[in-house]
């Protein structure tokens, strides 16, 4: 069947200046093959090989300087990633305010996506100490390239599909996503594992070669979204962009202050957002610390919570029809404090790759509805969609930093990452409370 859909079936988006019909299926996988593109990124370097491969290219052990402050190997990681999401979070919100104003949002997006995936590139000259400084930056790069480009990407949701299929398409985006980046990380292991034999003169050379490779793939398969999604018009304006950007995204703010439903869900999708971005970024260092995984125990572990997440995004997509959106959210979040009561009681390997079997099938429900949630509560038709989705990013980044430094503390106070853990049902519970208020179907509001 030809993925080209009939546009006189598709009802049209009067947002852009090609009128572009809505719910077409060539545009839907064009979109969704971003997510595929760009999430190489976030397995390869963020979860899966570059920490490993960044712990062997520093040979302190301890504390050393770094640019005159004193840090660990494990905290310069923490720190580069912490520092990564305060720039994003505080560039993005007049960023989107300028692209919705001056109808930039797919040249942001473009911007983004060459500046994350040159990053990725320009970690092959990380070679050990000496090129510290390089490599730091450059992952510093990546990390502000994916999730700038993250926010434009999700915009673009409402003004390619119907609210009626804003859930399949969502999770449409990030099963392509977890497909994608699991092809290419299996790829970058074989290359690795088979150094020798595919003539690297070490494993470094393969793995700065597997990073060499994210940076094109990143580049390479997102031209096919550019070439499908809608193009910036022509007629926008482009006079006093930075000012009338800050005009734009204050406008959006106040009208986000004053709209109880969507501020309320905000709030709570900042809360458990703390909690699951949380377990998923610190459940390797978990299993390494307390159940001393080793890492091909931890690629095992990462490539079932990426299978799994695959049918969770689409699972959760089908409960959601059937039962909506808070409901099948309300779920997922009672799995999750499921999840954190489990783990601190786990002692075995095979206990933990169970309770990964879980945070899989939830990790891409709650990614995908939550998307697709904000989208239906934003008013129908409005142009300003990355302004409207930069509060929604910008939450989920700092969300990620109040997650991470709530359980380091906590562990160090407490000693013990079961403590931490446990500790992060609060999260979970805070954002049920805050969900419970929210009216899922959004008013019929004129575009502001």
């Amino acid at each position: 069947m030809s993925e080209r859909s009939d546009p006189l079936d598709s009802p049209i988006n009067p947002l852009n200046d090609k009128l572009i019909p809505l719910n077409n299926k060539r545009i839907i996988n064009g979109w969704a093959m971003f997510d595929w593109a760009n999430s190489s990124y976030a397995l390869v370097i963020a979860v899966a090989i570059f920490p490993i491969y960044f712990n062997s290219m520093i040979t302190e052990e301890g504390q050393f300087l770094f640019l005159g402050i004193p840090v660990t190997k494990t905290s310069l990681f923490s720190y580069s990633l912490t520092f990564a999401y305060l720039i994003i979070s505080a560039v993005l919100p007049i960023l989107t305010g300028m692209a919705d104003y001056g109808g930039k949002k797919m040249a942001f997006m473009k911007f983004f996506t060459m500046l994350g995936s040159f990053a990725c590139i320009a970690l092959w000259w990380f070679t050990g100490m000496s090129s510290l400084v390089l490599g730091v930056f450059a992952f510093i790069l990546a990390v502000i390239g994916f999730a700038g480009g993250q926010v434009f990407y999700n915009s673009f949701l409402p003004l390619i599909a119907t609210e009626d299929q804003f859930d399949r398409v969502s999770a449409k985006g990030f099963a392509y996503g977890y497909v994608g980046s699991v092809i290419l990380l299996l790829i970058n292991l074989f290359m690795i594992m088979n150094y020798e034999l595919l003539g690297f003169p070490d494993k470094s050379w393969a793995s700065r070669t597997a990073f060499v490779m994210v940076g094109l793939w990143w580049l390479g398969f997102s031209q096919i979204t550019f070439n499908r999604l809608p193009k910036d018009p022509e007629d926008a304006p482009t006079d006093k962009l930075f000012s009338k950007g800050y005009e734009e995204i204050y406008k959006i703010w106040l009208y986000v202050k004053g709209e109880k439903n969507i501020k309320t869900f905000l709030f709570s999708f900042f809360f458990y957002s703390a909690g699951t971005q949380t377990v998923i970024y610190l459940a390797s260092t978990f299993a390494t610390a307390e159940l001393n995984f080793e890492p091909t125990d931890l690629i095992l572990t990462i490539l079932l919570l990426q299978f799994l997440a695959i049918g969770g995004a689409y699972l959760f997509a089908k409960v959601s029809e059937a039962m909506g959106n808070k409901r099948s959210i309300m779920i997922m979040l009672f799995i999750w404090i499921s999840i954190c009561i489990a783990a601190y009681f786990v002692h075995s390997k095979s206990e933990f790759y169970v309770i990964a079997g879980f945070v899989g099938l939830v990790m891409g429900g709650i990614q995908s509805l939550s998307r697709s949630t904000y989208s239906k509560l934003i008013p129908e038709n409005t142009k300003d969609t990355a302004s409207f989705f930069s509060f929604f990013d910008v939450l989920e980044k700092l969300a990620i930093v109040l997650g991470t430094l709530s359980f380091g503390l906590i562990d160090q106070v407490m000693g013990g990452m079961r403590n931490s853990i446990l500790a992060l049902i609060v999260f979970f519970l805070l954002g049920i409370l805050l969900l419970i208020r929210v009216k899922i179907k959004a008013p019929s509001i004129k575009p502001i």
